[in-house]
């Protein structure tokens, strides 16, 4: 069997952070990630296929947004030319607990961090049109 014999015709779906279900859901404070119709498992990392079945058929679900962090580490935003401020802040790896893990920003928090910390995802409007998700202490 070559590898043409299991390509179909048919295009399959982008599944990336800049997928339009993703950023609608972020609008209306609402996390919605991509499942996989076959399986059930989660469509991430993002991909055209399904890492576990390689299914092509989506279904978006809305996430509770509840985790806890499995990794973190601090940014200053100074490595990024569109800030001129070199003002720290901390990138967190959050293992939601409907099973995938996204990264994201810890805000509002004053403390150390620590793996395993619960955290809860938040949504902060940076304009009419745009919001962003974060995580803050849960």
């Amino acid at each position: 069997m070559s590898f043409k014999q299991g390509i179909t015709a048919k295009p399959r779906p982008r599944i990336t952070p800049d997928h339009q279900p993703l950023w609608d859901g972020f609008k209306v404070h609402k996390l919605m990630l991509p499942y996989c119709e076959e399986c059930g498992k989660p469509h991430l990392p993002p991909g055209p296929v399904c890492p576990y079945c390689l299914s092509d058929r989506l279904d978006w679900r809305e996430a509770s947004g509840c985790g806890t962090i499995s990794t973190w580490v601090e940014v200053h935003k100074v490595w990024f030319p569109a800030f001129a401020d070199d003002v720290p802040y901390n990138v967190i790896q959050v293992e939601l607990a409907e099973g995938p893990r996204i990264t994201a920003n810890l805000i509002d928090f004053g403390g150390k961090i620590e793996v395993g910390q619960k955290v809860q995802a938040t949504f902060d409007d940076v304009d009419e049109d745009l919001t962003m998700l974060r995580f803050k202490p849960a």
